[in-house]
């Protein structure tokens, strides 16, 4: 059997489905910034989005003053058209075009943030390494935020399989690198008027 090609996978849905054609188009990811608000990252922090591709995360964390942003996408179709959207504003930003299975940082991050990229990791061993490397580069008092489709959510995006999460099934899987400083479920409302349940985490590094 041939092996999925995850990039060129990505690639194909970027280059030819529009923003509002993909059911994450979040115009205001208020779940993700409750999180950063609520745990108090400072402007300074240095910030990666895991997965971005062409979300509006970045958009907000440059009108709240972060300084230090890097997204990270498999798909350079995504990433050009964030930085498109962007315009000049683009050159604030880091942006990285790699699989995050094989990602390998050359500094620490304050906050690494995951909405929907994790969840695609169905192998084992994609899923130790994605997560040895999180925390191998995530600052001593830094944390993780984990966005997944929840157990009552959907089995599969974009015509692929997903790895569902509960609240207890994620934070039993990330025990003993991470510890959960809370999770919370939630609806997205995607642009087709579908809901998706989303189980979404935060931790910090285990002592």
């Amino acid at each position: 059997m041939e092996k999925f090609d995850r990039k060129k996978h990505w690639e194909n849905i970027y280059q030819t489905k529009d923003l509002q054609e993909v059911s994450w188009y979040q115009p205001t990811p208020s779940t993700s910034l409750d999180f950063l608000t609520r745990l108090k990252v400072p402007t300074t922090a240095k910030v990666i989005d895991v997965g971005g591709g062409d979300s509006f995360l970045v958009d907000h964390l440059l009108d709240m003053g972060y300084q230090d942003v890097t997204v990270l996408d498999i798909s350079a179709a995504a990433i050009s058209r964030a930085k498109q959207r962007l315009g000049e504003r683009a050159n604030q930003v880091k942006w990285i075009v790699a699989d995050v299975v094989s990602f390998e940082p050359t500094e620490t991050y304050d906050l690494w943030h995951d909405r929907a990229a994790f969840h695609f990791l169905t192998d084992e061993a994609d899923i130790a390494t994605y997560l040895h490397t999180a925390k191998e580069n995530i600052h001593p008092n830094g944390y993780l935020v984990l966005g997944t489709f929840s157990d009552q959510g959907p089995k599969k995006c974009s015509g692929i399989a997903i790895k569902q999460y509960s609240a207890s099934s994620m934070t039993e899987r990330l025990n003993g690198l991470f510890e959960k400083i809370e999770c919370r479920t939630f609806d997205h409302l995607t642009p087709f008027d579908t809901i998706q349940n989303f189980t979404f985490c935060s931790f910090k590094q285990a002592k």
